[in-house]
């Protein structure tokens, strides 16, 4: 699997993207005041840090040749719901493992209406959407649910042997993501079900199961990064998670996972995750509007893929 996933043609992708990540970096910090100081810089990591919980399964729903338009709504129904048990009770551990557990059920409905009943991803995970914010609106009332204990804010603000807890979370969820997808049979199981179910079969390995595997895998994360959302806001909002979708299929994107095949690249999806936490810092530090922070980053999601087409045609 090392071998796999230190392919050439993937690794070649790097280049191109620390490229505009660079030219990204000088950029701002030409134009933007203290973009580059360590406390900005630091600030970066943390607010990607619930992006990378997101991206990184949705580079595995990818590589099935999937997408997960519902990880955004699923994230606010996670928060407001572990919101609300920390708050009635007190209980971190009770609270994340209710998060937990809706973000890894609506996923695996996901998995079952696609691999079942055959609905098409983009059309299932658009209606699971729409079903997980409603949710979200309804258990909350529509208003932020305030009160967190300390012990949720420790998750953001607090530091272990110096080092911010959610960059040390970003790190442990990469090395967690990275050995699941290329030194497991679960990993091998997912770049086959993008590149050749029928050997799947052939092998005796249901891949309708896998396959729901790998949708709940993504609403767990969304769960467990409805955690660090909540700790981060110091509560829990309906609509927070909104848009996320966007932001993390781009991360994918960005990195060189290509939509058909099983062809993923993890390395490029934490890239993809740096390069839109720059984009997105160094453009609130420009008070450029948020509309358009959303239109620049679907034009890099363009610009990439024209390179590559154009990178491709040159003999």
């Amino acid at each position: 699997m090392t071998a796999l996933a230190l392919k050439p043609r993937r690794v070649l992708r790097a280049p191109g993207l620390l490229a505009i990540l660079a030219a990204i970096l000088v950029g701002f910090a030409l134009g933007a005041r203290d973009f580059t100081t360590a406390a900005n810089l630091t600030n970066i990591a943390l607010q990607s840090s619930v992006l990378l919980l997101l991206a990184l399964p949705m580079t595995f729903v990818v590589m099935t040749e999937g997408l997960d338009l519902s990880i955004g709504a699923v994230l606010s129904l996670a928060s407001v719901v572990l919101a609300q048990v920390v708050v009635a009770t007190g209980s971190v551990s009770l609270a994340v493992a209710a998060g937990l557990t809706v973000g890894a059920a609506l996923g695996a409905v996901n998995g079952i209406l696609i691999a079942f009943v055959r609905i098409p991803p983009f059309v299932a995970t658009l209606g699971m959407l729409g079903i997980a914010q409603g949710l979200a609106l309804i258990v909350s009332d529509g208003q932020s649910i305030t009160g967190i204990p300390p012990s949720v804010d420790f998750v953001y603000e607090g530091r272990v042997l110096g080092a911010p807890l959610p960059i040390l979370l970003m790190i442990a969820a990469y090395l967690l993501m990275h050995a699941l997808l290329y030194r497991t049979r679960f990993g091998t199981y997912v770049i086959a079900l993008g590149g050749n179910r029928e050997a799947l079969a052939l092998a005796g390995v249901n891949w309708r199961v896998m396959l729901i595997l790998v949708y709940a895998l993504a609403g767990a994360c969304a769960g467990f990064a409805g955690l660090l959302l909540t700790a981060r806001l110091n509560a829990g909002h309906p609509t927070a998670g909104v848009g996320m979708e966007f932001d993390a299929i781009a991360a994918v994107a960005l990195g060189g996972t290509s939509f058909e095949k099983g062809n993923g690249w993890l390395p490029g999806t934490l890239l993809g995750v740096l390069t839109i936490g720059v984009l997105h810092n160094g453009l609130n530090l420009l008070t450029i509007p948020s509309a358009l922070q959303v239109c620049c980053i679907g034009l890099l999601v363009i610009l990439i893929f024209l390179f590559e087409a154009l990178r491709k045609e040159t003999p």
